[in-house]
């Protein structure tokens, strides 16, 4: 049974989040996602379009499916995904539709001494989180109501780049970097697509801080991690960037979901069986 009929457009649906996304809601919402690499399975999908963000007009797509709730999960050339954004926004002044935009940990870069929650001022030395700046403060300018700001860490999950990649380096005997220093929270495209459900379900709205309640050091995680997926004798490359413990983690303080959609470091570490 579809909920409330809403129909729903996802931004970057042939990447590893927005996919994961796509299955997670297409049963419940009528559910449309662009994809850019021309792979048969989503050619043949009558939900999903081609966009390329560098020659496309989102707005020309948005007049075609007229979307309630747009998920913006884009990835690639920068100065296009501001584009695209500027004119989603104009889209959204006026039209009856909401934008949940997938931030990232990385907009509070530059401050390393605490955890971030949800009100704190952003601030990024990165080239990817200032990006990500720029686009929520876009949104901020809108009224509340008309958008969601998901601010994540790093996802893992079985088939999540980071595992992968993490298996072709064991496989070719090549160094795996961890950062002893850095302490960090997590989620996995699981409980991250559960979480985004959750959200568009229930017309939320605001800032939300999209990670594991707990926080773990970089270099314990990716040891578990790969203790899960199998017994293997990996080499790690251990990476100072300075000697002072630093933190890049979300943590969630003002707009916390319910108990069932929280999750801890461990149940991420747990998740992983091998696969």
């Amino acid at each position: 049974m579809k909920e409330g009929g809403k129909k729903i457009l996802i931004l970057g649906g042939s990447g590893f989040i927005g996919n994961a996304i796509y299955k997670e809601l297409c049963n419940y919402f009528d559910t449309y996602a662009t994809y850019y690499s021309a792979r048969n399975s989503f050619e043949d999908n009558q939900q999903f379009f081609r966009y390329d963000m560098q020659e496309d007009d989102i707005y020309q797509l948005l007049e075609k499916i007229r979307p309630q709730v747009i998920v913006s999960a884009l990835r690639g050339n920068f100065s296009a995904q501001i584009q695209a954004h500027q004119h989603i926004v104009e889209y959204l002044a006026t039209n009856d539709c909401k934008l949940f935009f997938l931030s990232s940990a990385n907009v509070f870069d530059a401050y390393s001494k605490y955890p971030s929650y949800e009100h704190d001022k952003t601030l990024s030395e990165s080239v990817y989180g200032r990006l990500k700046i720029k686009i929520e403060n876009m949104l901020l300018r809108l009224p509340k109501s008309k958008m969601g700001i998901l601010r994540i860490p790093m996802v893992f999950g079985n088939s999540s780049p980071r595992v992968k990649e993490m298996k072709r380096f064991i496989w070719n005997n090549e160094p795996i970097e961890v950062f002893p220093n850095l302490i960090i929270n997590v989620t996995n495209d699981d409980i991250l697509t559960q979480q985004i459900h959750y959200l568009i379900n229930r017309d939320q709205s605001g800032i939300f801080h999209l990670g594991s309640y707990d926080l773990v050091h970089h270099e314990d995680f990716i040891k578990e991690i790969l203790d899960r997926i199998g017994s293997f004798n990996p080499i790690f490359k251990r990476v100072f960037t300075t000697n002072e413990e630093r933190y890049l983690a979300v943590l969630p303080k003002h707009n916390k979901l319910p108990k069932n959609l929280q999750i801890s470091y461990q149940q991420i570490i747990d998740h992983h069986v091998i696969g």
